[in-house]
Protein backbone atom coordinates (compact mmCIF):
# COMPACT_ATOMS: atom_id res chain seq x y z
CA UNK A 1 0.00 0.00 0.00
CA UNK A 2 1.21 3.54 -0.68
CA UNK A 3 2.34 6.07 1.90
CA UNK A 4 -0.97 7.82 1.21
CA UNK A 5 -2.72 5.04 3.10
CA UNK A 6 -5.09 6.38 5.80
CA UNK A 7 -3.17 5.19 8.84
CA UNK A 8 0.12 6.43 7.39
CA UNK A 9 -1.47 9.84 6.82
CA UNK A 10 -2.59 9.96 10.44
CA UNK A 11 0.84 8.83 11.66
CA UNK A 12 2.45 11.64 9.69
CA UNK A 13 -0.01 14.17 11.08
CA UNK A 14 0.81 13.06 14.64
CA UNK A 15 4.56 13.13 13.92
CA UNK A 16 4.28 16.67 12.53
CA UNK A 17 2.31 17.79 15.58
CA UNK A 18 4.86 16.27 17.95
CA UNK A 19 7.74 18.03 16.14
CA UNK A 20 6.06 21.45 15.98
CA UNK A 21 3.90 21.60 19.10
CA UNK A 22 4.41 18.64 21.37
CA UNK A 23 8.21 19.06 21.69
CA UNK A 24 8.79 15.28 21.93
CA UNK A 25 6.96 12.03 22.57
CA UNK A 26 6.31 11.01 26.13
CA UNK A 27 8.14 7.78 26.86
CA UNK A 28 6.31 4.61 25.78
CA UNK A 29 5.29 3.64 29.33
CA UNK A 30 3.77 7.08 29.93
CA UNK A 31 1.92 6.79 26.63
CA UNK A 32 0.69 3.33 27.63
CA UNK A 33 -0.70 4.81 30.86
CA UNK A 34 -2.29 7.63 28.86
CA UNK A 35 -3.85 5.05 26.53
CA UNK A 36 -5.39 3.31 29.55
CA UNK A 37 -6.68 6.66 30.82
CA UNK A 38 -8.23 7.61 27.48
CA UNK A 39 -9.74 4.12 27.10
CA UNK A 40 -11.24 4.54 30.56
CA UNK A 41 -12.93 7.75 29.44
CA UNK A 42 -14.44 5.90 26.47
CA UNK A 43 -15.59 3.13 28.82
CA UNK A 44 -17.17 5.68 31.15
CA UNK A 45 -19.24 7.17 28.32
CA UNK A 46 -20.26 3.75 27.01
CA UNK A 47 -21.29 2.44 30.43
CA UNK A 48 -23.31 5.51 31.32
CA UNK A 49 -24.75 6.55 27.97
CA UNK A 50 -25.31 3.16 26.35
CA UNK A 51 -25.12 0.80 29.31
CA UNK A 52 -27.17 0.43 32.46
CA UNK A 53 -25.37 2.98 34.61
CA UNK A 54 -27.06 6.33 34.97
CA UNK A 55 -25.20 9.23 33.41
CA UNK A 56 -24.00 11.87 35.84
CA UNK A 57 -24.67 15.48 34.95
CA UNK A 58 -20.92 16.08 34.87
CA UNK A 59 -20.52 13.37 32.18
CA UNK A 60 -23.14 14.69 29.77
CA UNK A 61 -20.68 17.10 28.16
CA UNK A 62 -18.27 14.28 27.23
CA UNK A 63 -18.06 13.65 23.49
CA UNK A 64 -17.58 10.01 22.48
CA UNK A 65 -15.96 10.95 19.17
CA UNK A 66 -13.40 13.18 20.87
CA UNK A 67 -12.54 10.48 23.39
CA UNK A 68 -12.17 7.86 20.63
CA UNK A 69 -9.93 10.31 18.75
CA UNK A 70 -7.80 10.72 21.90
CA UNK A 71 -7.37 6.92 22.02
CA UNK A 72 -6.38 6.92 18.35
CA UNK A 73 -3.88 9.75 18.87
CA UNK A 74 -2.09 7.89 21.67
CA UNK A 75 -2.12 4.65 19.64
CA UNK A 76 -0.50 6.51 16.75
CA UNK A 77 2.10 7.99 19.11
CA UNK A 78 2.97 4.50 20.35
CA UNK A 79 3.23 3.20 16.78
CA UNK A 80 5.46 6.09 15.75
CA UNK A 81 7.82 5.91 18.67
CA UNK A 82 8.20 2.13 18.54
CA UNK A 83 8.62 1.98 14.77
CA UNK A 84 5.52 -0.16 14.39
CA UNK A 85 4.10 -0.29 10.87
CA UNK A 86 0.49 0.12 11.91
CA UNK A 87 -0.73 0.38 8.31
CA UNK A 88 0.94 -2.91 7.41
CA UNK A 89 -0.33 -4.54 10.59
CA UNK A 90 -3.85 -3.34 9.78
CA UNK A 91 -3.67 -4.74 6.27
CA UNK A 92 -2.37 -8.12 7.52
CA UNK A 93 -5.08 -8.22 10.18
CA UNK A 94 -7.81 -7.53 7.63
CA UNK A 95 -6.45 -10.23 5.31
CA UNK A 96 -6.55 -12.67 8.21
CA UNK A 97 -10.07 -11.66 9.17
CA UNK A 98 -11.27 -11.92 5.57
CA UNK A 99 -9.80 -15.39 5.09
CA UNK A 100 -10.16 -16.98 8.52
CA UNK A 101 -13.51 -15.42 9.33
CA UNK A 102 -15.02 -15.41 5.83
CA UNK A 103 -17.93 -17.64 6.88
CA UNK A 104 -17.44 -17.81 10.63
CA UNK A 105 -19.95 -15.11 11.54
CA UNK A 106 -22.43 -16.05 8.82
CA UNK A 107 -22.59 -19.55 10.32
CA UNK A 108 -22.89 -18.40 13.92
CA UNK A 109 -26.45 -19.14 15.13
CA UNK A 110 -25.96 -16.65 17.98
CA UNK A 111 -25.81 -13.81 15.46
CA UNK A 112 -28.78 -14.93 13.33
Amino acid sequence: MSKDAPIDQLRTEVEDWIRTTGIRYFDPLTNMAMLAEETGEVARIMARRFGEQSEKESDKHMDLGEELADVLFVLLCLANQTGTDLQGAWERSMLKKNSRDADRHKNNPKLG
